[in-house]
């Protein structure tokens, strides 16, 4: 078994976020390309973001940290921490309204 404290990973990865050029930082947590399930923090600096792109399948964005919007279109969502936004199954972005970090967990099928 493996413990992870999500805390301190959001805390790093907002350290490293906010010195880098992109303004972001991400590590997975759980799984990978080989898994049907991966969770990763992203770190976003302040009035940062990931692009629109298209959905990775079924996942969630637990805020753990800051303030985000995730956009899909004309429609957007806000998250505070504790807050679970659904990812919708089209073309989206995230965005810092302030320094953030979340825990996006995706399940892909096989």
């Amino acid at each position: 078994m493996k413990k992870s404290s999500l805390t301190a990973l959001a805390r790093e990865q907002l350290k490293i976020a906010r010195t880098a050029s992109s303004g972001r930082s991400a590590q997975t947590v759980f799984g990978g390309h080989e898994r049907v399930l991966r969770q990763t923090v992203i770190a976003l600096a302040a009035g940062r973001k990931l692009d629109e792109h298209e959905s990775p399948g079924e996942a969630t964005v637990h805020v753990l940290h800051g303030r985000v919007r995730l956009v899909a279109g004309d429609e957007g969502w806000e998250g505070s921490p504790g807050d679970l936004l659904v990812v919708p199954g089209t073309r989206h972005a995230l965005e810092a309204l302030e320094d953030a970090a979340v825990l996006l967990t995706v399940a892909t099928r096989t």
